[in-house]
C-alpha cells in the first residue's frame, strides 16, 4: 500500500468532525502534504488564510495536545527519502509524485461502491449537467465529451456568469437530478455558489475535487477525491481526469443502452469519413 504524504493526512483528518475553518487548514495541508511536517503554526495559518489559534485548536480538534504535537507525529510518520528521489531532477519528482497520485486513487477506488453509486446517479439524471470552472474546464469538457456518445442529454457548464444559474435552473426544470462537478484549485468561489445554488434546486451533487476537504466539500453529496500534483508552476490533474474516465464506466453500467449508442455512433464516423486510421 502506498505511503505517500498526501494519503497518511487524509487518513489522520478523516472521522473528525472539523469546522469550516479546520477542513481549510486540512485542505491546505493536504495540497503541501510533503512540506505539512516542517510548517511552523505562523506559516500554516498564513498559507491556510486562518489565524494562529486556529491551527492550535485544529490540532487539538485531531487529538493532540497542541500544533508542535501534531506536527512532532508527522515528522515521526514520514517515511525516509530514498536516494533515488533525492537524485530526481524536477521534472521526474513531478512525475513521480503523480504516480503517487494515482496508486493513492487506486487503493481509494479498492472500495467502489462510490463510484458505482455516483454512475446510477450520473445515469439517470436526464439531462445530466456537467460542472468545471477555470482549471476544471477541461476535465468537465472531456467527461462532457465522452459522457454525450452514449447519454442522451448532457448540458456542460463551462463558463460562469450571470447565466449559470438559470442554466442550472432550466435543467432542472427539464428533469434534471443530478449535477457532476470537477472542481480543482485554485477553487473559484463561484463554482461554491453555484453548487450551493444547485442543491438549493433539488439537485444531488457529486463532486470530483483534489482533496475530501476542498472548498466544495460543503456543498457536495457524494465527494469523490483525486489528488492533484503541485511539484511544478501549473498543477497537474491526472489522477481527477482518469477518475472521470472511472465515472464513464460507472455510467455506462447504469445506461442499458451504452453498447447500442458507441455502436451506432461509431458506425457513423466511419460512414462519415471522421477520423484518420
Amino acid at each position: 500500500m502506498t505511503d505517500s504524504p498526501a494519503a497518511r493526512l487524509q487518513v489522520l483528518f478523516e472521522g473528525h468532525r472539523l469546522t469550516p475553518t479546520q477542513r481549510r487548514i486540512a485542505h491546505c495541508m493536504v495540497r503541501r502534504a510533503a512540506d505539512a511536517p516542517f510548517l511552523s503554526s505562523v506559516e500554516l495559518a498564513e498559507l491556510a488564510g486562518v489565524s494562529q489559534p486556529s491551527v492550535t485548536r485544529f490540532a487539538v480538534a485531531l487529538g493532540f495536545d497542541g500544533y508542535p504535537a501534531l506536527r512532532r507525529h508527522l515528522r515521526d510518520v514520514a517515511p525516509a527519502e530514498s536516494s533515488g528521489a533525492a537524485a530526481a531532477n524536477e521534472y521526474q519528482q513531478a512525475v513521480e509524485a503523480e504516480i503517487e497520485n494515482l496508486r493513492h486513487l487506486a487503493e481509494v477506488l479498492a472500495d467502489p461502491a462510490p463510484v458505482e453509486r455516483a454512475g446510477r446517479l450520473l445515469a439517470a439524471s436526464r439531462p445530466l449537467l456537467v460542472l468545471g470552472l477555470r482549471a476544471a474546464a477541461s476535465q468537465a469538457y472531456g467527461f462532457s465529451y465522452f459522457a454525450a456518445k452514449v447519454h442522451p442529454d448532457v448540458r456542460l457548464l463551462d463558463e460562469g456568469g450571470t447565466m449559470l444559474a438559470d442554466r442550472v435552473d432550466a435543467a432542472v426544470r427539464a428533469g434534471a437530478t443530478t449535477l457532476l462537478c470537477f472542481a480543482l484549485p485554485r477553487h473559484p468561489r463561484e463554482v461554491v455558489d453555484a453548487l450551493a445554488h444547485a442543491q438549493a434546486a433539488g439537485l444531488t451533487v457529486v463532486t470530483v475535487a483534489d482533496s475530501a476537504f476542498a472548498p466544495v466539500a460543503a456543498h457536495s453529496d457524494l465527494l469523490l477525491p483525486a489528488a492533484v500534483g503541485t511539484g511544478l508552476a501549473f498543477d497537474t490533474a491526472c489522477a481527477p481526469m482518469l477518475l472521470g474516465r472511472v465515472l464513464l464506466e460507472a455510467m455506462c453500467d447504469g445506461l442499458p443502452d451504452a453498447q447500442a449508442r458507441l455502436e451506432e455512433f461509431d458506425a457513423g464516423a466511419a460512414a462519415r469519413g471522421l477520423f484518420v486510421e
